[in-house]
């Protein structure tokens, strides 16, 4: 099955044994969404960044990959009113920014936009993700229209979680590939 993404990481960019970045390695035409400071992000900045990147796919509409606040992102890029298109999004482990437990000041991605996203989407969700409560994230997958799916106490999906590759995260995102190709 191919399928055009672009990888959206968070807060800090993906380490190298996070699953996206073990995903671009292994789907070598996947794209990654520069930005062009990782650390401090200030969301006009990476709603424009991801703009660009969108711009530059040559296959068409991409289908976004977000982890953690790059989940937050999608949500204000499809509020932002580009003109662009996507194919869909799948979404893992959003990070609530309005939340006491969000690592750093939210520079602009608070409040959460919480209209329905304008493409298919899929919220992928963890029972004790310090970031995001599960009720939070059965919010968000709610106001924007997602699949909501739980995979239990995943933690925040990330390597620090035990979550390198995760084939089972692949085999998902494939299967959404399938159905929004069709």
């Amino acid at each position: 099955m191919k399928c055009d993404v672009l990888i959206l990481a968070g807060l800090f960019n993906s380490a190298p044994q996070h699953w996206q970045t073990l995903w671009q390695h292994k789907h070598p035409g996947w794209q990654r969404a520069p930005h062009r400071d990782w650390n401090n992000p200030a969301c006009a900045e990476w709603v424009a960044e991801l703009d660009a990147a969108i711009a530059a796919s040559e296959a068409g509409p991409p289908i976004l990959v977000a982890h953690s606040l790059a989940c937050t992102l999608v949500a204000h890029w499809a509020a932002s009113g580009s003109g662009l298109a996507i194919a869909g999004a799948f979404l893992v482990a959003p990070s609530d920014v309005e939340a006491p437990s969000y690592p750093q000041d939210a520079n602009g991605f608070a409040p959460v936009p919480m209209q329905k996203l304008p493409f298919p989407s899929i919220v992928v969700a963890s029972a004790n993700d310090e970031y995001v409560s599960i009720e939070r994230a059965r919010a968000f997958a709610a106001a924007w229209g997602s699949q909501c799916v739980e995979i239990g106490k995943a933690g925040h999906v990330n390597g620090a979680s035990g979550y390198g590759a995760w084939p089972e995260g692949e085999k998902l995102l494939l299967e959404f590939c399938g159905e929004i190709s069709n």
